[in-house]
């Protein structure tokens, strides 16, 4: 096959392919990046044409994958992995949540050596779970080393193989992402669901920290990470405003003109009714922001009222 001309490399737009583009940030990154002129192809349990976006078929558990899901591309974003919050953390459900990161990320690998693909840009999805779910007065940055509970044994392993990309010396970019705040199929909808009743709640003490960010803010940073070749390595995808869970449900019911239900709902409730997984409730910590800010990113959204509002209006 003929190698296209340096001017046609030059005139063709760059072309990304997402895994988990079909999830909530998937599909707001996904039309950024198409108004942007990015070439977007998906990867996907169906082969099916999907508007400006073309799929490509895969099968992670079953090593399954179109390779001509890698031809012409320039960029890989990784989003796809179970959803943590989903189903109780029994035994089986971690090897689902771990597994399902691991292996699709493996596959990728594979896929860009066996075919001898000159990617430009490898881009990971991860956690601010890496660091834990703790509560402390310690405020984490990229340099803090991952925890040794659930959360920070599966990002370490997610963020471990997605390192195999940046071996090989592929530009390689972590992004630890707090609690993406939107209006539908979002953290925010269930913390707003109560108010179908005609009040919020609060869960555990409220003392713990709610690391966040709005959706456009999370999107943009992967933009820059497709677009800034000095990004490089791990980033925390978090507002700079540290606020702690009663701070965060007390500003949502300010901003919906809801009341806030005058009794928490106790720990105890909340662990009997999700068990382990209630760590992700009912603990947290402050996450730093300043190397993704020093990288010459702008929030949007930098306070939660005026992200809140935003979400709220739109």
């Amino acid at each position: 096959m003929e190698e296209p001309s340096l001017m046609e490399n030059q005139l063709k737009p760059p072309s990304v392919l997402i895994s988990g583009g079909s999830g909530l940030i998937g599909k707001y990154l996904t039309s950024i990046l198409v108004v942007r002129g990015y070439n977007v192809s998906h990867l996907s349990r169906s082969s099916k044409q999907s508007g400006n976006v073309r799929l490509f078929y895969w099968e992670p558990e079953k090593g399954i994958i179109d390779t001509k899901a890698f031809e012409g591309i320039d960029h890989i974003v990784h989003l796809a992995g179970a959803n943590i919050g989903k189903a109780r953390w029994t035994k089986k459900r971690k090897e689902e949540i771990v597994n399902s990161r691991m292996k699709t990320t493996g596959l990728l690998f594979r896929g860009i050596i066996e075919n001898d693909i000159k990617l430009k840009t490898f881009i990971s999805a991860s956690a601010v779970g890496y660091y834990g779910s703790i509560s402390s007065e310690k405020i984490f940055t990229e340099k803090d080393l991952p925890a040794n509970d659930f959360l920070g044994t599966t990002c370490r392993k997610w963020e471990e193989a997605a390192d195999k990309f940046m071996d090989t010396g592929i530009r390689t970019v972590k992004i630890r992402t707090a609690v993406v705040l939107d209006r539908n199929d979002s953290a925010l909808s269930k913390l707003m669901m109560p108010a179908k009743s005609g009040f919020l709640v609060q869960t555990g003490s409220g003392r713990q920290y709610m690391p966040w960010i709005h959706i456009d803010d999370l999107c943009n940073i992967y933009l820059k990470a497709i677009e800034d070749q000095d990004m490089n390595g791990a980033y925390n995808a978090v507002s700079p405003q540290n606020v702690t869970h009663k701070e965060f449900v007390e500003t949502l019911a300010r901003v919906m003109g809801k009341p806030l239900f005058p009794v928490p709902v106790p720990a105890f409730v909340i662990r009997a009714v999700l068990g382990k997984m209630s760590d992700v409730l009912l603990s947290g910590s402050r996450i730093s922001s300043e190397k993704i800010i020093s990288s010459g990113f702008k929030f949007r959204y930098p306070a939660l009222e005026g992200c809140l509002r935003s979400i709220l209006l739109r």
